[in-house]
């Protein structure tokens, strides 16, 4: 994995994805070339980059690690491994509070020193997620605790293009 370097984005011919908190949008993207669009659901909390806000940090960060591969949609992830569960309405209804992360994982780490990398602002070190979520949670509207949640079909499309040492620029 090569880690990209903020002069060199967006990326002139290499896929990236851009997210738009404002629009509660993914584009991803190959070059100049907006291939596909899909929705998604950033912080209830907003937008920001502080450790503990449950906000969604913005800047240009990289796929650092994707988790997940091989296992079934559905697949509950705590601490970034599998349960051995997967998601279903018994499940849901013995952990009516949980955030659930489910299917895979796209972990986030941040390009931007003292925005969103290092110190008490790291979207690594805040455990920052491109991950599934139940069919049941909204989409296109703020609701996660500071991840972004997507539908696991997007997802699973998602973690066979998006490999680590992708770009992904995260805006209002």
């Amino acid at each position: 994995m090569r880690t990209p370097r903020l002069h060199e984005l967006p990326p002139a011919d290499a896929l990236w994805l851009e997210i738009d908190l404002a629009r509660q949008s993914l584009t991803v993207w190959q070059g100049r070339d907006a291939l596909q669009r899909h929705a998604i659901s950033s912080g209830a909390a907003g937008n920001g980059q502080h450790t503990g806000s449950g906000q969604t940090p913005l800047g240009w960060h990289y796929v650092r690690a994707a988790i997940g591969g091989g296992e079934p949609p559905g697949t509950v992830f705590r601490g970034r491994r599998s349960t051995g569960e997967v998601y279903g309405p018994a499940l849901a209804a013995a952990h009516p509070q949980r955030d659930w992360i489910l299917t895979r994982i796209l972990w986030l780490c941040g390009l931007e020193r003292g925005f969103n990398r290092g110190g008490a602002v790291d979207s690594q070190r805040r455990y920052i997620y491109l991950h599934g979520t139940p069919a049941s949670e909204p989409m296109g509207q703020p609701a996660s605790h500071g991840c972004i949640r997507l539908r696991d079909e997007v997802l699973l499309s998602l973690f066979e293009r998006a490999v680590p040492g992708t770009p992904v620029w995260l805006h209002d």
